[in-house]
């Protein structure tokens, strides 16, 4: 086995969250009476995280005030409502219960606030992770590696035998900053032509054809 720790996105790669982030930015919008955004204007917006997702949201040249308090509104939705029309993407969970039984450790690194990370991978995943961890204060977000490295450490596990596993131009920056393999995954945010054009070198289309890589 080439690998022995698999780091996922979450975000797009093994939940999709995009209808349940879209109604709480419009819920947050609509709080402040600003103008709503679309559900393809979210899902161009995701990916830095929640703070930057608010601030792409809101018209340009608000003010921070503004976008602290639409922040804190998404915030307090969201966290009531992350897993309203949440779902796995098809095959995800036996693909990660096929490469765990195999001996591969696994693990998530997202840009998603750490409350909504914990509460969606002991919804949807129980058991399935060595490690999850979100945005927290004081840690660099994606791009930087900073999480991806404290997982290795955490681990023990050299970056030469981990693979990051994601769906956008984040997660390929994210992975070439740590040292590690990338596998870009088109099911979710983003496009293969959009992967392709962001420097992704291998893209895969299922969970299984994901694990057979994985695995070989």
């Amino acid at each position: 086995m080439q690998y022995q720790l698999a780091v996922f996105d979450l975000d797009g790669t093994i939940l999709d969250t995009l209808e349940d982030l879209y109604l709480s930015v419009d819920f947050a919008l609509r709080q402040n009476r600003l103008p709503e955004r679309s559900l393809e204007e979210v899902r161009q917006f995701v990916g830095n995280g929640i703070r930057k997702l608010i601030e792409r949201a809101v018209p340009a040249g608000s003010s921070e005030e503004l976008i602290a308090r639409v922040h804190a509104d998404f915030t307090a939705h969201y966290a009531s409502h992350c897993a309203d029309h949440t779902k796995e993407y098809n095959g995800i969970t036996e693909m990660l219960q096929t490469i765990r039984n195999a001996g591969m450790q696994t693990a998530v690194v997202s840009n998603k606030a750490d409350y909504g990370v914990q509460t969606l991978i002991a919804d949807y995943f129980p058991g399935l992770f060595n490690y999850a961890v979100g945005e927290r204060e004081g840690v660099r977000r994606k791009p930087a590696p900073d999480a991806v490295n404290a997982i290795l450490e955490k681990l023990s596990v050299s970056r030469e035998r981990a693979v990051y596993i994601g769906d956008s131009d984040v997660d390929i920056e994210t992975a070439k900053n740590a040292g590690m393999d990338c596998i870009s995954v088109d099911w979710g945010f983003r496009s293969t032509a959009f992967l392709i054009d962001h420097g992704a070198r291998l893209i895969v289309s299922d969970p299984e054809e994901l694990h057979k890589i994985l695995l070989y």
